[in-house]
């Protein structure tokens, strides 16, 4: 295995950077080596001005001929720059870098690399944001040369020299930091894989099954991951690395299995007419898949064995009226029943609805909430309530765990979107009680076949019905030059009182620098837009206090756009949002861009979703327009992965029902079926974890336990 000697033992690497390298949970050389990249960039050859494509990311050696900072309220710099060489002219847009002007001197010569796109009256799509530096334009064509053909936004820079060195290679590209760069964290890698994989690195699969499969081996894979010569290097590293994770996974999942199978109840629950009552009085009527889910949930609270079923629906297809439904038969019979949500806010949410549910229909339940966020003197009375009985449903957050937390007599546990708990996290809560019930609900899109698999120690349930008179939500896909119309459509929604979501798929400028980030788009929106819009931003790197607060807000109607990463994909419910407008689309999967159309259309308001890619290649187009052609989400799941070929390797991931650092459920399903396979095959034969073989495979699997839980958690 890697060995975790502290990063401080590499060279190059001091106390401070160490502490920048701890922000993304690298504290030693195997986290450094296990932090895979998260995309990679192919440094194409040198092109001229001439050649320039809209549409395309193109590098060219340039000349620099006008450069102007231009200021847009106090929070936005534009820097505007024109360069060009013996065939043409381009045009580049610079945010919040005024000092780009002691670098790109006119007359200076280096290399851009960037997106290109056609130089419109409006570039970026905001016509606010950029007036101040159409002035400059305006002023550099008043000379009598011909107007730039092509713009570029944020486009890499690089010395001629430098870049000739890199030209032809595949570039990793990791999820960073602020303060920690790039070339920094691939420089600290390749010394850690200079130290760390050599002869002595021990292999961590058995011969058997790498021969069987073809995987390289364990060094060879961090080196092709790290620093490929070519993309079947990659894709190499990326088999036997996904490999790796599923089977490790399928070790714990397939023991934890057979512990779970018929486990016997020794109080069983019973049928109440609490629920009847409940059904009848509700001012809307069930579903038929509802129904028949709701009659699976009640037949195995009420049986002999505990009951472990996972309830899969689509966003807005009614997960949530079931579980509380299950809650009340618990409560009724006497019981405790607990549910547990991945965010203050949904638990809040949970809380609220359950409180109006049961005062506007008497059901005699004694709910309470506990988050993290509480006072430690509200948490000792909610200790108490708990301990003594006076509660009998617990809705909170992962706080629901905490040792300090005991259940008088805790019957069921309710995980609301699963795949923000680590099995782990499920497994301690149930562990409360005794004989205790797992109902388990996800609005992940999983085909049937890998649900089956992932969820071994579960038996599946799938509401495949939505409610009737739920309006479609409009949905289109467009290229960047869309913008200006987005834009204009989204102040026409403000005006008319809704509310926007934008989605990035960055968090800051310096990840992946041809992709949108929330904080610049929060600052281009702002002055985009007339300034009466409020626009705030949100990402996984703030405090959690922070978050729930800039969520409040929105779900109060004291922010207007709510500018994001998928942070909010499993969150607020804000019925009076009616847009979802996604940046660089291309990069995510379809079943989580469809699990972010979810956030809107949830009240009566006609509500939409614009899916703007910044690569308009006939096959992501086709990809993306599955999304207009369906709502389904199972369908959608399909459709993505028949499409989905050996180049999408990484960007694209999925929203992680299971947060695999490499593998994907969709792309890799037939690896992660053969890795089921195999696992249950050596459980069956080493229940005692006995073979030498499989040791370090089973320290690997319990060391990476949280390997389900998503880091922000």
């Amino acid at each position: 295995m890697i060995n975790n000697a502290p990063l401080t033992s590499l060279k190059g690497v001091g106390e401070k950077t160490a502490a920048l390298f701890a922000r993304l949970h690298i504290t030693n050389t195997r986290e450094l080596l296990e932090h895979y990249p998260r995309g990679y960039e192919f440094m194409e050859p040198l092109t001229c001005a001439a050649n320039l494509t809209s549409g395309k990311v193109c590098a060219l050696r340039a000349r620099v001929q006008r450069l102007s900072v231009n200021e847009k309220g106090r929070s936005l710099k534009i820097t505007t720059v024109e360069a060009g060489d013996g065939t043409g002219l381009f045009r580049m847009t610079f945010f919040n870098m005024p000092y780009l002007k002691s670098i790109l001197k006119p007359g200076s010569i280096h290399v851009f690399r960037g997106m290109c796109q056609e130089n419109t009256a409006s570039p970026a799509g905001s016509r606010g944001a950029f007036e101040a530096g159409g002035g400059a334009a305006a002023a550099l064509g008043a000379a009598g040369r011909p107007a730039a053909r092509i713009r570029m936004e944020q486009p890499r820079i690089y010395r001629p020299e430098e870049y000739l060195a890199i030209q032809g290679t595949y570039q990793p590209r990791y999820s960073l930091t602020a303060g920690l760069s790039n070339n920094q964290l691939l420089k600290a890698v390749r010394t850690a894989l200079e130290e760390v994989c050599g002869d002595s690195l021990p292999e961590f699969l058995p011969d058997d099954i790498c021969t069987c499969l073809g995987l390289i081996t364990q060094a060879q894979a961090l080196r092709y991951i790290h620093c490929p010569r070519s993309m079947e290097e990659i894709g190499e590293a990326r088999k036997r690395l996904a490999f790796q994770e599923f089977f490790a996974f399928f070790l714990g999942l397939h023991r934890m299995k057979g512990e779970h199978l018929a486990r016997p109840v020794s109080h069983p629950l019973h049928t109440v007419p609490d629920t009847e009552r409940l059904l009848s009085l509700l001012p809307y009527r069930l579903t038929g898949a509802q129904l028949r889910v709701w009659k699976e949930i009640e037949a195995d609270l009420t049986g002999q064995t505990a009951m472990n079923r996972l309830v899969q629906g689509d966003v807005g297809s009614g997960k949530t009226i079931l579980a509380f439904l299950a809650l009340l038969l618990c409560a009724s019979c006497g019981r405790q029943g607990c549910l547990m949500a991945p965010t203050e806010v949904l638990a809040n949410q949970h809380y609220e609805a359950l409180c109006r549910l049961n005062a506007e229909h008497s059901l005699g339940l004694s709910p309470v909430l506990l988050t993290g966020s509480q006072t430690a003197r509200e948490k000792r009375e909610l200790y108490r309530k708990i301990r003594e009985g006076e509660a009998n449903v617990i809705i909170g957050t992962h706080a629901l765990i905490q040792e300090k937390v005991e259940y008088q007599e805790l019957a069921l546990v309710v995980t609301d979107e699963q795949h923000r708990f680590g099995v782990r996290q499920r497994e301690t809560l149930a562990d409360k009680g005794a004989d205790t019930h797992v109902l388990v609900m996800s609005a992940t899109p999983i085909p049937r076949t890998l649900a089956i698999v992932l969820y071994g120690d579960l038996n599946v349930s799938i509401l495949d019905e939505m409610p009737a008179g739920r309006k479609r939500i409009r949905s289109c896909v467009v290229g960047t030059s869309y913008r200006p119309t987005a834009y204009r459509f989204l102040a026409g929604q403000v005006e008319q009182g809704h509310q926007i979501y934008c989605i990035c798929p960055m968090v800051e400028e310096g990840e992946m620098d041809e992709l949108e980030n929330v904080i610049d788009y929060a600052d281009k929106l702002r002055s985009a837009l007339p300034s009466h819009i409020r626009v705030e931003s949100l990402h996984g790197r703030m405090k959690p206090a922070q978050k729930a607060q800039i969520m409040e807000d929105f779900a109060a109607g004291k922010t207007d756009i709510l500018v994001s990463t998928t942070v909010i994909e499993v969150g607020i419910n804000v019925p009076n949002a009616t847009v979802m407008l996604v940046e660089n689309a291309e990069r995510f999967g379809l079943a989580q861009l469809h699990q972010l159309r979810g956030r809107v259309g949830r009240g009566d308001a006609q509500s939409y979703c614009i899916f703007i890619s910044s690569n308009d290649s006939e096959q992501t187009m086709k990809r993306l327009k599955i999304l207009n052609d369906s709502n389904d989400g199972f369908q959608i799941a399909s459709e993505d992965l028949k499409l989905r070929g050996p180049g999408d390797l990484f960007g694209i991931r999925q929203s992680g029902e299971l947060a695999f650092k490499v593998g994907d459920i969709y792309q890799d399903s037939g690896l992660l079926l053969t890795a089921s396979s195999l696992a249950e095959r050596i459980v069956a034969e080493d229940p005692e974890k006995k073979r030498p073989d499989y040791a370090p495979l089973y320290r690997w699997e319990e060391e990476n336990g949280r390997l389900m839980d998503l880091r922000s958690l």
